[in-house]
This record gives structure tokens, sequence and C-alpha cells, in this order.
């Protein structure tokens, strides 16, 4: 299953940055492991997003706790389960596997 994480900052800027490493040291960590296939910040910014794939809410749950965000409580979630149906055909299909690839750079 894949996860869009919408976090919003719910503390200043000040707070939240000086708790920005150890959450970029988090993301890295489930990058490496696999669950994280991208994040960044939104602009402007209010927040940041996370795309994440991982078997099921509860899995979701504790990848996110541990989040130094998550832990001093600076930001808000809002999560959205969805299951691809169409992929660009570079998008890995173990992220993916129901969805139909779509061939890219082919004129439509």
């Amino acid at each position: 299953m894949l996860y869009v994480v919408t976090l919003t900052y719910i503390q200043p800027m000040e707070v939240i940055s000086t708790h920005l490493e150890t959450h970029k040291e988090w993301l890295i960590q489930h990058i490496k492991a696999g669950n994280i296939l991208a994040a960044g910040p939104m602009e402007p910014a209010t927040g940041g997003v996370i795309l994440v794939s991982c078997a099921n809410k509860a899995e979701l749950d504790a990848i996110l706790e541990p989040d130094s965000f998550y832990e001093h409580k600076l930001v808000s979630y809002d999560v959205r389960a969805f299951s691809p149906a169409l992929r660009a055909e570079t998008f890995p299909a173990q992220w993916a596997t129901n969805a139909k690839p779509i061939p890219v750079n082919e004129q439509v």
C-alpha cells in the first residue's frame, strides 16, 4: 500500500528548525530501509510531504512514531492511502504491483 503523508507545522519555525536534523536522519533511515520513497518540504514552508510504502496503517504508524516531529508534537498529519491503478513504466513495480505500466515519452 502507498501512503501520502502530509505534515503541517503546528509550532513556530524556530522550534521546527531545532528538530530538523533528527527528522532528516529519520527520513534517511527509512529511505534506506525502502519504506519512504520520497520526502520534502512544501512550498510555501508550511510542512512537508512523505510518500511511504508499507503493508498497512499499523506499520505506517510504527514508522512515523520515532520521528522527532511526531515525538515533540511539531506537526499534524493527514494520511491518505491509495492503490495506484496506473504508473509510469519507469516507476518501480514493487510499489504499485497492480498498476498498469504506461510507457513514457510516447506521443499522446
